[in-house]
C-alpha cells in the first residue's frame, strides 16, 4: 500500500543523518504542520492524543485520508513567470487569503482554556473562515466578541427537536455568523475503540490514563484547571439532572435522530437565507440530491475517519464530485490536510476550497492562537512555493491536466483514477 511521504527516508543511509521534529516553543521554527504536531505530542497527556488524533475500528479511513494525496503526483510546467504567485480566492462570494477554512471540531476545551476562540482569533489573523462546532465549549457570541471580524460559519447538529436546531439558527444568524454548514454523517457515533480504551465506566479516564494526565502539569494548567468543559451552545436544552459532562455527552448523543433525512435539509433550507452547505456528502447520487435540494454547497469528507471506516476519502471521489458539480455550487473537501501541496492536488482536481481540522489544532496545542496561526500560515507559505515549483501563478491555472494518478482505485460511475487529461 502506498504510504505518504514515504521517500522521506531516502536521504538516510542505515538511519543516518538522524532527524528531528522541532518541538520547542518558538513559534518561527515550526516549519511544518509535523513540528507542530510533534509539540502537541509533547505536551498532550495521552488520553487528550487519543481523542485528537484516533479513528475508527481499524482506522483504515483515517488512514486513507493521508494515502490518497501520496497517489496524485504533478507534472510540472516549465520557463512561466512565477514572480508574482498568489493563493487569494473567494470562499462563498467574500475573499479568503487562500482556499481553506478551519473546520469544525468538538470539544476543544479538551486541548486549551477558551480554545474556540483561539481557533477563531487565528481565522481572523489569517483570513480564512473558521466553523464552530455545536459540540463546542465556547458560546458562538463568546466567539464572536473574542474574535471580531471572523468569517464565522456555525456547524449544526440535528438534536432533540425542531426547537433546537431552530434557536441555534436564530443565534447564530443573530451573532452574525455568515453561513450554516449541516453535518449529515455523524447521526450513528463512529466506533472509535482507541480513545475508548483510555476510559472507564461513564466516560471517565482510567487510572493509568490519569497518572499519565497528572505528568502534563501543563497541559492540566491551561485545560483542566478551569473546571471540567460544557457544551455550552446547547447545554440548556439539556436536563437538569444530566449537564454534567459525560453525562449530557450522552445524552446529546442520544438526541441526534437516526432518522436525519432531505426533509430535515428543506426545513433548515426554508428558515435559513444565508449560505448553507452540507457536509459528509461522498455517494455522487448524494451530490446530485444536495443540487437538486437548493443548498449553496457540499463538503466532502469521512469527519477525519472517525465514522464509517473502510470507506473512500474525500480526494479519491472529488473528480466525479467535480463533474457532476460544474460550478452550480461549492465543492470544498475535508480530510488529511497536512502540506501545502494537499490544498493545491485538491484544487487541481476541482475543489473550491478545503477544510483544515487536525492541522490547526495540532498549532492549538502547540501555542494556543499563536500555534493556529502559526499552522494556517506554514499552509500558505508552502502552497504559496509550491506553486512556483509548478509553473502556476493563480488557483485558476490549476487543472486536472497538471495531474497524473497511479492509483487503481475505481471511482463510482466506473472510471478509474489512472490519469486526468
Amino acid at each position: 500500500m502506498t504510504q505518504p511521504n514515504e521517500n522521506i527516508t531516502l536521504p538516510q543511509l542505515e538511519r543516518t543523518p538522524q532527524r528531528h521534529f522541532y518541538t520547542g516553543s518558538d513559534m518561527s521554527r515550526a516549519l511544518s504542520i509535523g513540528d507542530l504536531r510533534a509539540r502537541a505530542h509533547k505536551l498532550m497527556p495521552r488520553f487528550v492524543l487519543e481523542y485528537l488524533e484516533g479513528g475508527a475500528e481499524d482506522e483504515a479511513s483515517l488512514a486513507r485520508e493521508r494515502q490518497c494525496y501520496a497517489e496524485w503526483r504533478f507534472i510540472p510546467r516549465q520557463l512561466v513567470d512565477v514572480s508574482r504567485r498568489s493563493l487569494e480566492t473567494e470562499i462563498l462570494g467574500k475573499p479568503a487569503a487562500m482556499p481553506l477554512a478551519i473546520a469544525p471540531t468538538g470539544l476543544n476545551a479538551l486541548f486549551m482554556h477558551q480554545a474556540d476562540s483561539a481557533l477563531a482569533q487565528a481565522a481572523v489573523g489569517t483570513g480564512v473562515p473558521y466553523i464552530q462546532s455545536t459540540m463546542s465549549n465556547d458560546t458562538m457570541e463568546e466567539v464572536a466578541i473574542a474574535a471580531p471580524g471572523v468569517r464565522h460559519w456555525w456547524q449544526l447538529y440535528v438534536l432533540g427537536g425542531d426547537e433546537i436546531w431552530q434557536e441555534l439558527l436564530r443565534r447564530a444568524d443573530a451573532c452574525g455568523c455568515e453561513a450554516l454548514v449541516l453535518t449529515t454523517n455523524s447521526q450513528i457515533f463512529g466506533d472509535r475503540e482507541w480513545s475508548s480504551r483510555d476510559r472507564i465506566g461513564g466516560g471517565w479516564p482510567d487510572a493509568s490514563s490519569m497518572m499519565d494526565a497528572a505528568s502534563h502539569p501543563r497541559w492540566f494548567a491551561g485545560s483542566m484547571a478551569h473546571g471540567m468543559p460544557t457544551f455550552a451552545n446547547v447545554i440548556d436544552f439539556v436536563p437538569e439532572g444530566k449537564r454534567g459532562f459525560f453525562e449530557s455527552a450522552n445524552w446529546i448523543r442520544s438526541q441526534m435522530p437516526k432518522s436525519l433525512s432531505w426533509n430535515h435539509v428543506a426545513k433548515i433550507r426554508d428558515r435559513w437565507k444565508k449560505p448553507f452547505l452540507l457536509k459528509g456528502l461522498l455517494h455522487p447520487d448524494d451530490i446530485r440530491k444536495a443540487i437538486d435540494s437548493g443548498v449553496d454547497g457540499v463538503i466532502l469528507g469521512t469527519h477525519g475517519g472517525r465514522q464509517e471506516d473502510w470507506s473512500v476519502a474525500a480526494l479519491d471521489v472529488l473528480p466525479e464530485a467535480a463533474e457532476i458539480v460544474r460550478g452550480r455550487i461549492a465543492l470544498m473537501m475535508s480530510g488529511g490536510i497536512r502540506r501545502g501541496t494537499d490544498m493545491l492536488k485538491a484544487m487541481a482536481l476541482g475543489a473550491d476550497a478545503v477544510i483544515a481540522g487536525r492541522a490547526p489544532l495540532y498549532g492549538l496545542c502547540a501555542a494556543g492562537a499563536e500555534g493556529a496561526a502559526r499552522a494556517l500560515e506554514i499552509l500558505h507559505d508552502e502552497a504559496t512555493n509550491d506553486m512556483g515549483q509548478m509553473g502556476v501563478a493563480r488557483l485558476s491555472d490549476l487543472t486536472p491536466e497538471m495531474m497524473v494518478s497511479i492509483s487503481r482505485v475505481a471511482y463510482p460511475g466506473g472510471r478509474r483514477g489512472s490519469a486526468m487529461g
